[in-house]
């Protein structure tokens, strides 16, 4: 497939009248169109106002799809252990699976061909087959609670590592690779030390990443303070929870001392900026973590702390938040909050090439409209995408050259899934 537009290859360079050619599950080329064309003759061609790298979400919830908005006002764990929590001990099989499936079917049609996703203590397979039937990339991986969790929700420690295993073997490497698995402790209050440092070494022993929330709300450091002696990132590196193969969500309040942890580990931070307003949970010092070297992405979180998957919407937030509290309004430009909704995010996951447009990269790709009131005039294309853009003016989603939205989804009935998510929110919120 030869696609045509202004090619957006990285947060650097941009193809006026440019051309991606897809060659099975790999981009085969970038350029000028007038070359491309020449070279590639028989390529089925379609054309898009815009082709950017598929984004990549790096910390959501698709399986609270069906709580979207049950929450609002609330302070975090009021959120989570009076609404979201008992809602997740509610789902069954299929509610699970209806709700991977809705989130997964928001995030391509919004952009994303990536996610690393946090899903829920009950019925992960139904996650992931909903994840391999939507087609999306991803890292998932079912959560771990041994303690402080509601009924319906907390397991024994060996049974959830155990499960986390099982899962693990059955679904790392699954869809041709498109799919890897993450072992995902909710936080430190709500898993015992022996629980997290069992994560440490299934990590270790099968080369997988781990995915946790870390520091989003002061009560939830001052209970680990106050359990443990330590500050919450302090306690997650001393069970291991820190390295280059960990994803730790959020991070709004750390240490002078957490803060040289995460970045003389390697550690991945991911930023939420929306869930951090609207739980008001505070500001994450992303300029610092980013003049320190450390690894910062790019996510939504999840339906209930944030009502929407939009990608361009967090990229917004992520620059403006940042100028407003360095009450500098060069803080975060554009250009690194695109790096951190890309190639940031990708690293994250532990994707390699991928959240570019590159020869011999992955073939995740989106295609967008300009055809707007909002987007007349485009005098800077990457400014336009991180300030003006929104979710709906995605027209086109491929993954591993592979069309999964093309004005519509190509590989589930979204309408049905959208209609059964609907009837099952009524009877699970």
């Amino acid at each position: 497939m030869l696609l045509s537009g202004t090619v957006v290859v990285d947060s650097s360079t941009i193809v006026e009248d440019g051309a991606v050619v897809v060659d099975g599950d790999e981009i085969a080329a970038v350029g000028h169109a007038v070359d491309l064309v020449d070279r590639y003759p028989d390529h089925e061609r379609r054309a898009f106002d815009v082709l950017m790298p598929g984004l990549v979400g790096a910390h959501v919830h698709s399986v609270q799809s069906l709580g979207r908005g049950i929450a609002d006002d609330t302070a975090l764990l009021e959120w989570l252990y009076e609404y979201v929590l008992p809602m997740e001990a509610n789902m069954d099989a299929e509610a699970m699976e209806v709700a991977a499936l809705l989130g997964h079917l928001e995030l391509i049609e919004s952009g994303v061909t990536t996610c690393i996703d946090h899903l829920s203590v009950s019925h992960a397979d139904r996650a992931f087959e909903a994840a391999r039937a939507v087609g999306i990339r991803g890292l998932f991986g079912k959560v771990l609670m041994d303690r402080d969790a509601p009924e319906g929700l907390r397991e024994d420690t060996d049974a959830a590592l155990d499960e986390s295993e099982r899962l693990l073997r059955r679904y790392d490497g699954a869809n041709d690779g498109r799919i890897h698995y993450a072992l995902t402790p909710r936080f430190a209050v709500s898993c015992t030390e022996a629980c997290l440092r069992g994560v440490r070494d299934l990590a270790d022993e099968y080369g997988v990443r781990i995915h946790v929330h870390a520091s989003e709300n002061r009560e939830e450091c001052t209970a680990v303070r106050e359990e443990t002696g330590m500050e919450n990132v302090e306690w997650l590196d001393e069970v291991g929870l820190t390295g280059d193969d960990c994803v730790l969500a959020h991070c709004v309040h750390t240490s002078e001392r957490e803060r040289e942890i995460l970045a003389e580990t390697g550690t991945n931070v991911v930023h939420c900026p929306s869930s951090n307003m609207k739980l008001a949970s505070g500001v994450a010092p992303i300029e610092e973590y980013v003049e320190r070297g450390i690894n910062v992405a790019l996510g939504n979180d999840g339906p209930p702390c944030n009502n929407t998957l939009d990608p361009y919407t967090e990229m917004r937030q992520a620059s403006l938040l940042g100028k407003v509290d360095s009450l500098d309004p060069t803080a975060l430009p554009a250009k690194r909050v695109f790096e951190m909704a890309t190639v940031n995010g990708a690293r994250a996951a532990g994707f390699d090439l991928v959240g570019e447009l590159r020869e011999g990269w992955r073939a995740d790709i989106v295609g967008l409209s300009t055809e707007l009131t909002r987007a007349t005039p485009i005098h800077d294309l990457l400014s336009h995408l991180v300030f003006a853009a929104h979710g709906d003016d995605v027209r086109f989603t491929m993954v591993d050259g592979e069309v999964l939205y093309d004005d519509d989804v190509t590989t589930v009935d979204a309408e049905a899934v959208r209609k059964r998510a609907t009837e099952l929110a009524k009877t699970i919120v």
